[in-house]
């Protein structure tokens, strides 16, 4: 089990490297609005398309592999099928500082997987959300790999 937790958190570092770099790149444009997504470069542009897909692998990887993961490494009583139960029971054991707010992450990722290409205001309101929150993304990252750290 130790080695599996490592290797996800491996994926996880790989896309919150690449993820902190994107944001690091879209700061001079934030915030972000309909006329300043028009003027952006072809670069610019493939910068926000890294951001987008790193923000979403990162939560999906952490959602769907990490969180079970450490749930399995600390051998956490009882069946927990539905994932608010899992992020409850992570919330409660202090591996992840809110279910709510992980929900609200998973949203914000949810709406990253449609694109507005017709409505850029839309699509700048999205951006803009997911810049404000991948700091609470990448501050549960951590949160966990400090959890996690006496078990390995």
């Amino acid at each position: 089990m130790i080695t599996v937790i490592q290797e996800i958190l491996k994926i996880c570092d790989r896309h919150a490297d690449r993820l902190r770099w994107a944001v690091s790149q879209l700061q001079c444009h934030a915030p972000f609005d309909e006329q300043g997504l028009s003027r952006l470069t072809d670069t610019e542009i493939a910068v926000l398309d890294q951001f987008s897909v790193r923000f979403g692998k990162l939560q999906d990887a952490m959602g769907a592999k990490l969180f079970p993961a450490v749930l399995e490494l600390t051998k956490e009583p009882g069946e927990l099928k539905a994932f608010i139960d899992k992020l409850n029971r992570l919330e409660k054991i202090g591996a992840i500082p809110s279910a709510d707010d992980w929900l609200l992450l998973r949203e914000v990722r949810n709406t990253f997987a449609h694109d507005y290409p017709d409505d850029p205001e839309l699509k700048a309101e999205v951006i803009n959300k997911a810049l404000n929150l991948t700091a609470s993304l990448l501050d549960v990252l951590d949160a966990v790999k400090r959890f996690v750290q006496p078990y390995l």
